[in-house]
């Protein structure tokens, strides 16, 4: 399947929408306060909050230009509100109200009529009809100014080059220069509905594509779009072709409640959502099913380092907390810590329970569960929960890439097996509450589980009691390897993943991505939609990408696939009958020869290998024979279904019907990553000729062998379309040759089959035409 990065719009659909959408506002603030944005109507938008801090304030902000869409369906850059009208009605409830110093204010923030940059305060309550807390506010923004009295004219708002505005929202006994807590956490909210917007530049064009299905799933996170409306996140997954199931993390940072212990805050052992966390995915969950989405909301073990309890953290043998590279970091959850775990299985719950709710299947995702190993090799098997469990006087493991006594692969068992024993407890709970619908998938990231380095560590992160029944589908992700080319720890990671836990192919799931850094885009997409091909050919259920800011960033545009490869079906079945000597064979080449007016020729080739044609006719021998041509002609649908043929002619990679051997044909020089390589046949004097190089997708497989700087070698695989995997990638400036014999794939070149049986009793053969398929990317 093709893709595109799309970085604009090139003639693409467009629309319109009215300015000041409530789907394209978001909000801001500092942690740890939280605040999220829904929409509520058309016209309508709703905020949560919830303060800890008295310096806490949110920001509610409409931008000028979309940073956050997909460059197809983004909205045009305009910074010129001139002679545009603003109309909403305000409510709130818990926050400062309109007309006490630090309410709600409109900052507005751009240049002025010389071009320097500057801000406007804008108090809202001066352009407010109503009461301080429900009032219709109209906002002209020619006739606009800044201040808290505006009688004498206030502050004029120059409003032809605004980059952004934001409606400040504060809690009550706000107090900018203290950041000490509040007497208590406060929850406050407010509502913009009837949102219009007139004027001269009312309108915005905005991008309406609307891709057909590809059937590639995809990822969001919502500590990376806990700022923006669920409405625009469903938008763009629907425009870009994106249906069915989506894995939604529900983050590490920004869903819990905290609550205040020895004057500081954590998460809640009570397991509580943010109210703000809450009311996000209530409107997120539910809008999705009302389009036809199925989410798999997804937890990790992962919490933000300063907002865990310390009895929770996974820790080193020498008390080192687990910490991961983020910044800031985050922590890894001890399975075996009564409370930490507690607080995983009912947030999972909790979940399920709003997907539900919202007419949701009962989805849930358990992802990346892992003992955590520190950048050192330490694997974090110490804190007081695990010591406990493991004895009170487990065996230091100190550098898990050294090599193990018996005393330590035991430990790392026992890990293993209270890994498990932590997920169970979790699938319980979504089984519990989802009910018998409830289907629970696990994902593994086999980069740090497999890690060549660290041979013993899947005892602990990948224990035997996950096999299969145990969860209804596992999901594997590897982009670590999969962006740094790593193919056959790849190949041989899914091999290990396939012996260990034995999930059928349909009970597999794949994640690919992410490009952290945009300056990577072109060569990581590459990779990760050809990682998404690799497993629609290994049947897993289905792939999903990692994750939508990126795709959204990078503008990856995955593309259906195109009908008329859709409708390249081949069935894997040879030939029937006997071909004879006088069955004729005919190469052909596509060449445009142009003559100029001096008679010279200008001739260019246009295909790199010739295409066959035969007449397998002349091959009939008997009636017999006549019969079972036409069945298979039936079976295959006239040209409808390819199939293989055995070339008399041209058979082997030694010569062109001699008898194979390892060293035949040159295939590829090994870089010590690439594991893959096609099987080639090269034709001219020189083997090494680049000029006539003849891709074989069909080789008989028990005809395959292989050598590397010419010895004969075994630890490979032949795989579809004539590919050789190699188990470990052949070192740099290796030189990889192989020999087989194979077939052509061919097709019948019409749909109509014309025989006599008057002709063929005297001895006349019929005309049966074939011609080869074009397989080079089978």
């Amino acid at each position: 399947m093709s893709f595109w990065l799309a970085r604009e719009r090139r003639g693409q659909d467009t629309g319109h929408i009215q300015r000041f959408d409530p789907r394209f506002w978001t909000v801001d603030f500092p942690r740890p306060m939280m605040a999220s944005t829904v929409t509520t109507a058309p016209d309508a938008l709703r905020v949560e909050c919830e303060f800890h801090h008295r310096d806490a304030l949110a920001g509610l902000i409409w931008w000028s230009e979309d940073t956050l869409d997909h460059p197809l369906l983004a909205y045009e850059t305009d910074r010129d509100y001139t002679r545009t009208t603003l109309r909403f009605r305000w409510r709130s409830s818990g926050l400062v109200p309109l007309d006490q110093p630090h309410g709600p204010t409109l900052t507005i923030e751009g240049r002025d009529a010389q071009g320097q940059p500057r801000s406007w305060f804008v108090r809202l309550w001066n352009y407010a009809e109503g009461t301080p807390q429900d009032a219709v506010i109209e906002l002209p923004f020619s006739a606009l100014a800044g201040g808290w009295d505006i009688s004498q004219g206030g502050d004029p708002v120059f409003p032809a080059d605004i980059d952004r505005m934001f409606v400040s929202l504060a809690p009550p006994g706000y107090d900018p220069d203290s950041h000490a807590l509040l007497p208590a956490r406060a929850n406050g909210w407010a509502e913009m509905s009837a949102i219009a917007c007139d004027g001269e530049r009312a309108m915005l064009e905005i991008g309406d594509v609307l891709l057909p299905p590809h059937g590639t799933g995809i990822c969001t996170a919502y500590d990376d779009s806990y700022n923006q409306a669920p409405a625009r996140l469903l938008r763009i997954m629907r425009g870009l072709g994106y249906r069915d199931t989506f894995v939604h993390y529900v983050g590490m940072s920004h869903y819990y409640r905290l609550q205040r212990v020895a004057g500081r805050l954590e998460a809640s052992s009570a397991a509580d959502l943010a109210a703000p966390a809450e009311a996000w995915h209530r409107n997120f969950f539910r809008e999705a099913v009302t389009q036809g989405f199925a989410p798999i909301p997804s937890l990790s073990y992962e919490l933000l380092n300063r907002d865990c309890p310390e009895s929770w953290k996974q820790r080193a043998h020498d008390g080192t907390p687990a910490l991961t590279g983020w910044d800031p970091p985050s922590t890894l959850l001890s399975p075996v810590n009564a409370t930490a775990l507690a607080f995983l299985r009912n947030t999972a719950g909790r979940f399920v329970q709003l997907l539900t709710e919202a007419g949701g299947a009962s989805l849930f995702q358990i992802g990346e569960p892992w003992w955590w190993v520190t950048p050192d090799g330490k694997i974090c098997l110490y804190d007081d929960a695990a010591r406990t469990a493991f004895g009170g006087n487990p065996p230091v493991i100190a550098d898990m890439r050294q090599p193990m006594d018996a005393a330590q692969t035991a430990l790392l068992d026992q890990a293993g097996y209270r890994l498990f024993v932590s997920t169970a407890s979790i699938a319980g709970k979504v089984r519990q509450i989802g009910g018998d619908g409830a289907h629970v998938r696990l994902l593994i990231f086999t980069p740090t589980v497999l890690d060549p380095e660290m041979p013993e560590l899947h005892r602990a992160n990948m224990p035997v009691t996950w096999a299969w029944p145990r969860f209804d589908m596992l999901q594997l992700e590897d982009y670590d390897w999969l962006t740094a080319g790593h193919e056959a720890r790849r190949h041989a990671g899914y091999a290990f993943v396939q012996q260990r836990l034995g999930y059928p192919a349909d009970r597999q799931e794949y994640l690919a991505g992410f490009v952290l850094r945009a300056e990577d885009a072109d060569a990581y997409w590459r990779a990760i939609d050809a990682g998404l091909e690799e497993a629609a050919g290994r049947g897993v259920a289905r792939s999903y990408v990692w994750a939508l800011p990126q795709v959204t960033r990078d503008g990856f545009t995955r593309l259906p696939t195109p009908r008329e490869d859709a409708m390249q079906a081949f069935d894997d079945v040879p030939y029937p009958l006997a071909l004879g000597r006088d069955v004729s064979v005919g190469p052909e080449f596509s060449t445009s020869v142009a003559t100029t007016v001096s008679g010279h020729e200008r001739r260019a080739s246009h295909w790199s290998d010739a295409r066959l044609r035969f007449d397998v006719g002349p091959g009939i021998r008997s009636e017999e024979e006549l019969g079972q041509l036409l069945a298979f002609f039936r079976a295959r649908r006239g040209a409808a279904r390819g199939f293989r043929l055995r070339d008399p002619f041209d058979f082997s990679s030694a010569g062109m019907a001699g008898a194979p051997g390892a060293a035949d044909q040159h295939i590829g020089t090994g870089d010590g990553q690439t594991a893959t390589f096609r099987l080639a046949k090269r034709y001219g004097e020189d083997n090494l000729d680049e000029k006539q190089v003849r891709f074989i997708t069909r080789p008989r497989p028990g005809t395959v062998s292989v050598s590397i700087d010419g010895v004969a070698v075994s630890g490979w695989t032949l795989a579809h379309g004539g590919r050789i995997v190699f188990a470990v990638a052949p070192p740099a400036g290796a030189e990889i040759r192989a020999g087989f014999e194979f077939d052509v794939p061919v097709r019948f070149e019409q749909d109509r089959l014309d025989m006599s049986g008057l002709s063929f009793a005297a001895g006349e053969a019929p005309t049966v035409p074939l011609v080869e398929l074009r397989e080079e990317d089978a």
